[in-house]
């Protein structure tokens, strides 16, 4: 099975951030803009944390805190797992289940590459999957010229 960066050639690389100092309200507008439901948290050019959906439920609706007031970094996640993009896409599942997480972003010597959410994963594997069966089936049918 394939690589991350073989997943990113596919699906691009474009990753949405927002600063630490923002607004929740800011962050939960912006997810909604880009249709995601992540952001990833910067300070600067570095990567401090990640804020989700799950963060917004937990740290704002059942808390009773108001978005318009609260900055990102007192409730984002700031312990974030990254991954390279030489990993196999089957390394990065693996981690994201026992971790129970749904983002891993992809630096490249440090540099921020991309981002993976466990849609693309299952994405990917089901396709690599329905591939491997296709060429199986052939084989054993014989219709496979080798």
């Amino acid at each position: 099975m394939g690589r991350i960066a073989d997943l990113l050639a596919k699906k691009g690389n474009e990753v949405y951030t927002i600063e630490r100092t923002a607004t929740v309200y800011d962050a939960v507008k912006k997810m909604v803009e880009h249709n995601t439901g992540s952001l990833l948290v910067t300070q600067g050019d570095e990567i401090c944390g990640i804020i989700t959906e799950r963060d917004y439920l937990r740290h704002i609706v059942l808390e009773g805190r108001t978005s318009k007031t609260t900055q990102v970094r007192e409730i984002m996640t700031s312990q974030v797992i990254c991954i390279d993009p030489n990993y196999a896409v089957e390394k990065c599942m693996a981690i994201m289940t026992a971790k129970r997480i749904r983002h891993l972003p992809v630096l490249e010597k440090g540099k921020l590459v991309g981002l993976v959410s466990i849609g693309d994963l299952v994405k990917q594997i089901s396709q690599d999957q329905k591939y491997e069966i296709k060429y199986l089936t052939d084989y054993i049918t014989g219709k496979y010229p080798g």
